[in-house]
């Protein structure tokens, strides 16, 4: 006889468990505690087990033998349907577990072993800023290419389509690495090409002043009051011209004050190869002033909140808009001028290219390029630190005094 509805309703719990059974091993397991619970009884491989379909009366008779008929067709097929239902369980546990934050944070991990501290940790900020919010709880096997189109085009919503096109590189490397280790069996940012669907932005020169108004930003920076340090970052970036990224995080062991000379290791460089500066007289004096205001620590120009941190980088863009050059000069403007300045006095257009390492670096001759020229660099330096001071005090713009070899 097959179970019937009436007979579950009549059904009294007793001191001791008992079944109600239907057909092929289905059951109503009866409790003490007028708990009723569906089971199976079936074998597999002459192995009894015990499978668990549901509560009463949460899942009706009519139901639970719904469950029972599609587990019983597995068994026929020769698929253990309580080792599948396991199996199932585990991937959804699995993907939960490989969230794209989780995986983004092990990318992340590998990925800055040979990237420099602010590389490294301005790439996790954009991560946490932009993407994690979206897409952080996501198991990172089930993102779609649509969730990355969306995600980069409310980036670019936000005036940020720089933004938004680094976002979808960085996240494009953290999928490459979630499908080399098994987390994703599909890299999504691979089918997305920013230009399919971000709107086009038209390049743009750093903002610079003309080399006519150098002598009135030369005096400028010489009467600024806000911070010292600041005001002496600023005369050391028109000295050298580096970039902002290497200036702020410059340590003091890279110097060496009897060789006149600054040694930016390549994990601080953008063409990450070694870098060396030849340092003028006015540079060297600049340097002795600032051991006197940071030299206590590592960094040249530590923050003003954290002394382990170098300085923003917008310090320096935040103390030339105070001067009155918002719009007009950026620190990344001191490149252009010098450049410009130098190419025009005749200077040597392989050292020049070289001083702003602009030159083409492979692994093979980076070692050598780093330390090519440094004399005739070292001369065109002091020419420039000279010309700088001249044009300051001159109020005009002077012709270089030095060779233009």
């Amino acid at each position: 006889m097959v179970l019937t509805d009436t007979e579950i309703r009549r059904s009294k719990p007793t001191d001791a468990p008992y079944k109600l059974s239907d057909a092929h091993g289905l059951y109503l397991l009866v409790k003490p505690n007028g708990g009723r619970l569906w089971r199976w009884k079936y074998r597999v491989e002459g192995k009894e087990k015990l499978m668990a379909l549901g509560t009463y009366p949460e899942l009706s008779l009519a139901d639970a033998r719904e469950r029972h008929a599609k587990a019983r067709k597995e068994l026929v097929n020769g698929i253990d349907p309580m080792a599948e239902r396991l199996a199932e369980k585990t991937a959804v546990i699995v993907a939960t577990k490989h969230t794209f934050e989780k995986i983004g944070e092990l990318w992340l991990e590998h990925w800055k072993g040979n990237k420099c501290t602010r590389h490294s940790e301005t790439t996790k900020n954009r991560l946490k800023g932009n993407v994690y919010p979206t897409l952080g709880e996501r198991p990172i096997a089930e993102i779609e290419p649509m969730e990355l189109v969306k995600l980069a085009k409310d980036i670019e919503a936000r005036g940020a389509s720089d933004m938004a096109k680094r976002i979808l590189q960085i996240v494009g490397m953290v999928f490459r690495y979630a499908v080399a280790y098994g987390y994703s069996k599909r890299n999504p940012a691979a089918e997305i090409r920013p230009s399919d669907i971000l709107k086009p932005t038209r390049k743009t020169n750093m903002a610079r002043i003309d080399a006519k108004e150098l002598p009135a930003l030369l005096r400028a920076i010489e009467l600024y009051d806000g911070r010292p340090l600041t005001r002496q970052a600023i005369k050391l970036m028109a000295l050298t011209f580096v970039r902002t990224s290497e200036l702020i995080g410059a340590r003091w062991e890279e110097f060496d004050f009897e060789a006149r000379r600054w040694a930016i290791p390549a994990a601080r460089m953008k063409m990450k190869t070694p870098h060396i500066v030849p340092l003028s007289s006015h540079a060297i004096e600049v340097l002795e002033l600032l051991r006197t205001i940071s030299g206590n620590g590592d960094l040249v120009f530590p923050g003003e909140q954290d002394k382990n941190k170098p300085m923003s980088n917008m310090t320096i863009l935040k103390a030339l808009e105070r001067m009155g050059y918002k719009g007009r000069m950026t620190g990344h403007g001191f490149r252009g001028l010098a450049s410009t300045i130098l190419h025009e006095q005749g200077y040597n257009h392989d050292h020049i290219e070289l001083q702003l390492a602009h030159a083409p670096r492979n692994e093979v001759s980076a070692a050598y390029n780093h330390a090519l020229y440094l004399e005739p660099r070292g001369k065109m330096m002091q020419d420039w630190a000279d010309f700088l001071e001249q044009t300051r005090r001159g109020g005009k713009i002077l012709v270089f005094r030095g060779s233009a070899a």
